[in-house]
């Protein structure tokens, strides 16, 4: 069966992976981008967004890995837009025309609309389903690869606390939000699940994985 993971999703030293205060002009709300300097300065990313440079060490390795083996997306309705976004029929996500996914993406909303098929092979379907549902159905269009779970914060802690996550990879930002939306809330003894392993980078980030133990 095809692995359900959460790839170098950051949060802040405080464990919130998001701010406070979300808009249209503020997608992470007061967290602004801090939460991903460290993704953005990485020769991947950098290459992706046409620009040259970046750095090259631990960091550009996880990222890396974005695209290898996810055949399906799962996001919440946090991530796809801003709040109030189903109020816009026109509004289809923060990527443009070309999104980065190049899948399936499935959109947990209350507020369903028709699929929008993008350019690049991304196509949003919107449902309103259990973690455990959308799994399922992701699967089904991963068509044997792997199940990413996108975020936001409350998607991810959902599907933790369901116990769906084969492989979570949190990136701990030294930053301190103070607010905002945190991850572990509710979570205790998640470890004991997973086989975990951290790694200190240059950029002052820790990536911390997460690898569900065999039962």
């Amino acid at each position: 069966m095809s692995l359900a993971r959460v790839q170098f999703f950051s949060i802040s030293l405080d464990g919130f992976g998001t701010g406070e205060g979300l808009s249209h002009k503020a997608p992470f709300g007061h967290a602004g981008g801090r939460l991903h300097q460290w993704q953005f300065a990485t020769q991947w990313w950098r290459k992706n967004a046409g620009q040259p440079g970046g750095s090259n060490g631990i960091d550009n390795a996880f990222v890396q890995l974005h695209d290898r083996g996810i055949g399906a997306e799962i996001m919440g309705a946090g991530k796809y837009g801003f709040p109030g976004w189903h109020e816009d029929p026109e509004w289809k996500g923060w990527w443009g025309p070309n999104p980065p996914f190049h899948t399936p993406v499935f959109v947990l909303t209350h507020h369903t609309r028709p699929s929008i098929e993008m350019e690049g092979g991304t196509t949003f379907h919107f449902i309103d389903a259990s973690p455990a549902e959308a799994l399922e159905k992701a699967r089904k269009a991963a068509d044997g690869k792997d199940v990413r779970i996108g975020g936001g914060v409350t998607i991810i802690r959902d599907f933790l606390a369901a116990r769906l996550v084969d492989h979570l990879h949190v990136v701990v930002v030294p930053i301190l939000l103070g607010r905002g939306v945190r991850l572990w809330d509710g979570l205790e003894g998640l470890e004991k699940d997973y086989q975990t392993e951290a790694t200190s980078s240059p950029s002052g980030v820790t990536h911390v994985t997460f690898s569900r133990l065999s039962t």
